[in-house]
């Protein structure tokens, strides 16, 4: 009876309003020559092959690298010249992840775009209780207004963390959010190995084992401990993910002048050789098993040693590494609507535009923090994610490209219209109306006026009342009744099985 219900949980189920990813139908911005990219990559190959990337307490990552043929002299690790590059050549330049829902199913890479919101933020802001530690009821919240907003395809992981709950035991409860509130993709945790098989196992139990041996159903996400440093967590969670045929996320983390050198080549240099040696290892330990390269890389305050976002130099790595990317044929992280604002305001709106427009037209596959990520990362804002969510329905149409088709080009616009008369009420007009532009929900386009009688709010007081009433609003998408079941089994045997950790 449960094998019967399990084969029948992936349903057809009408496509969602807005499409599960954007399809890119614009050019890349090619930023850098081709003289230059040629140097940033001689000098990530030299990086591997002479200076070397450590691989610390996990003897296992380094017996694999020593049956491959590596230079491995204690922690580390040296690969001659092109190894890593044709290792990481049987990842697939394109591939799906699938979502439970399958018409929300997500493509990643090549010419297709992935939003995901923030990662990993301790606090939380909202309008009426201000800044906080974020707790499960918060993480609630926010896994179902991610569910609900169709310009994020994708749930991530730990959308702000549930600092009520037991380290140790917290990521079955944002897993379990993410699998009931939604049917959209997700990220499995990483901080710990087991914490990383207990994410594949809830997956299995979602999808099947039948299903998940044979496609991409959860990947995680990982930062390398920069510079030219890969400790357990990401050895260890490659092995857990992609060994289990599941996707792997490598993006090192790099603050110019602290975690790299303080120039802007030398730090994209570095960041490139230690996501491409990551992504080799994750084709050691299964060829073929996705694999996305990310970047994160921020400028600093070399007054306060604060990270600073929307800068030119992290926007000019965005772009630089999505040509990396490409020349390497493997999908690309980076990005997002950074910010080092504490509030929505006008510090954080120019920022995370620079940031995301820079991340979108660089050609980045799968962007983690595209929405809500507030104070260097460390807050995630509830009306911030609200008005960034906005803005990626804007890029979404942006990277869609302008038609030229006949009715595009409004062929027939012009025989029921005069010359020096107007297109209001013209058959063209008629026709396109509700297609032809944008429509950005919490923009104000009134007149004063009628703005006054609506009681003047500002943009962070609309987006405020528009995620309380999409919270009240939201209905968790139908799940199996045994699967569920089968989950919170899952979850129940394992926190009994070990005491709380608070750390």
């Amino acid at each position: 009876m449960r094998a019967a219900s399990r084969r029948s949980r992936r349903t057809e189920r009408p496509a969602p309003a807005a499409p599960a990813f954007v399809t890119r139908d614009i050019p890349f911005v090619e930023f850098m020559h081709e003289e230059g990219l040629v140097r940033i990559e001689e000098q990530a190959d030299r990086l591997i092959e002479e200076i070397g990337i450590e691989f610390r307490d996990d003897p296992k990552a380094l017996r694999i690298w020593k049956e491959a043929g590596a230079d491995v002299k204690g922690t580390r690790v040296r690969l001659p010249r092109g190894m890593a590059r044709d290792l990481c050549g049987t990842a697939p330049s394109k591939f799906t992840q699938h979502a439970r829902n399958a018409s929300r199913s997500v493509e990643i890479g090549e010419r297709s775009t992935v939003f995901a919101p923030i990662y990993g933020a301790p606090f939380v802001r909202c309008a009426e209780k201000g800044r906080r530690y974020g707790n499960i009821e918060d993480f609630e919240k926010l896994s179902k207004l991610v569910s609900m907003l169709p310009s994020l395809h994708h749930m991530g992981l730990v959308i702000c963390e549930p600092c009520d709950l037991p380290v140790n035991k917290r990521h079955l409860d944002m897993l379990y959010a993410h699998m009931r509130f939604s049917d959209k993709p997700f990220l499995g945790a990483i901080t710990e190995m087991e914490r990383a098989e207990d994410s594949v196992a809830m997956a299995r139990i979602l999808f099947g084992e039948s299903f998940m041996r044979d496609n991409c159903v959860i990947m995680g996400n990982v930062n390398t401990n920069s510079p030219l440093h890969v400790d357990r967590v990401v050895t260890q969670a490659i092995q857990v993910y992609c060994g289990a045929g599941q996707g792997i996320v490598v993006a090192p983390f790099i603050l110019g002048g602290a975690m790299g050198p303080v120039t802007t080549a030398a730090s994209i240099a570095q960041a490139f050789a230690e996501a491409m040696i990551c992504g080799a290892f994750s084709q050691l330990v299964k060829p073929g098993a996705p694999f996305v390269m990310g970047n994160f890389l921020s400028s600093m305050s070399l007054k306060s040693g604060a990270p600073t976002f929307g800068m030119p130099e992290p926007v000019a790595s965005n772009y630089i590494i999505g040509q990396l990317a490409r020349r390497l044929g493997v999908p690309l992280r980076c990005g997002g609507s950074l910010t080092a604002s504490k509030l929505p305001d006008a510090q954080a709106a120019a920022e995370s535009a620079d940031s995301m427009h820079s991340t979108v037209m660089g050609g980045a596959n799968f962007v983690l923090h595209s929405a809500g990520w507030l104070e260097g990362g460390l807050v995630t804002g509830f009306e911030k994610l609200m008005i960034d969510a906005d803005r990626l329905g804007a890029y979404q149409k942006l990277l869609g490209g302008v038609a030229v088709d006949d009715n595009a080009l409004g062929a027939n616009a012009y025989e029921d219209v005069e010359p020096a008369g107007h297109f209001l009420g013209s058959a063209h007009t008629m026709q396109n109306y509700e297609t032809a532009y944008y429509d950005a929900v919490l923009s104000d386009s009134e007149s004063f006026e009628q703005w006054t009688e609506r009681g003047s709010k500002d943009t962070a007081q609309r987006a405020f009342e528009r995620w309380n009433r999409i919270v009240d609003e939201h209905q968790a998408p139908p799940l199996d009744e045994a699967t569920d079941e089968a989950l919170r089994d899952f979850i129940n045997r394992k926190k009994d099985s070990m005491p709380d950790a608070w750390y």
